[in-house]
This record gives structure tokens, sequence and C-alpha cells, in this order.
């Protein structure tokens, strides 16, 4: 799927986001820390800082949730609206992971990757769609330590 030009929202519409340049893939991280923030596992849309517009920007709390990243929700609804890695020296550095349900048309989008899967609960089942794999230790090895 092409890039192109996505928007959505938190669950309220306190804040609202436009995205250009929207890859047609997302990718899942079982991380603990992304199984706490979201309840489950964080499927997330991966999409250039500059390319997101945020509305509502005074309903946005955010917080440096590791020495590497921060993450953003909504404080009218608690909705999680993004993971930025916030250490230049991260390879995921000037990346915004958007939630994939925050998008109004979440459709069309394909599984690019799983991370963390030495950690995924046996209650998740995904399609077994091709997809690269990694587990905690080869994610440490490419982007440092998540804690």
């Amino acid at each position: 799927m092409a890039k192109r030009e996505r928007q959505g929202g938190c669950m309220c519409g306190a804040v609202r986001f436009v995205a250009r340049d929207v890859p047609g893939v997302y990718d899942i991280c079982h991380c603990e820390m992304c199984r706490r923030w979201t309840g489950s596992s964080l499927l997330s849309v991966s999409v250039p800082s500059e390319r997101v517009e945020w509305q509502g920007r005074k309903h946005v709390a955010v917080r440096q949730s590791s020495e590497w990243a921060e993450r953003a929700w909504c404080t009218q609804c608690g909705s999680g609206l993004w993971f930025r890695v916030t250490d230049p020296e991260n390879p995921g550095f000037g990346m915004t992971e958007i939630p994939l349900g925050l998008f109004d048309e979440p459709d069309g989008f394909v599984l690019e990757s799983e991370i963390h899967v030495d950690v995924k609960p046996d209650s998740y089942a995904y399609r077994d769609e091709p997809h690269r794999k990694l587990t905690g230790r080869q994610c440490n090895e490419i982007y440092g330590s998540a804690e």
C-alpha cells in the first residue's frame, strides 16, 4: 500500500492528528511496558515525527517512560496517543509510533513485525502472516534496553 495521509484521534476527540507519509504497515510490541500501557500489545504505525500534526495539544500529557523514550496520552479520556524515542543515538529516533486504533480508517495495514515475542502472553493470537519476529534480546541488541 502506498504511503498516504491519514487522520485520527483519541476516544473523546479532544486530541486529533493528521499524519502524512503513513506507511501501509504496522508493528506489534509485546514488551511489559507496552502491555501495561495499552492493556494488551501495542499495535502501532511508525510515522516520521515531523509528518504528524497534533491538534488539541493542551489535552496531551507526556511522560518520559524510560531513559530513551516517552509516551503520551489524552488527559480527558486517557487514550494512549504515541510512543516516541527521545534518544538521538537510538535507531528509532525521529519516528512516532501511533496506535493503530487511533486512525479513523485503520483498515488496509499489513503486519510487518512483532517484537519481544519471547514475552508475548500465550493467550494472544494473531494471524500467521509472514512477518519479522524479534525476541527481547534481539530488540535490545538493535534498539537498546526498554527498561
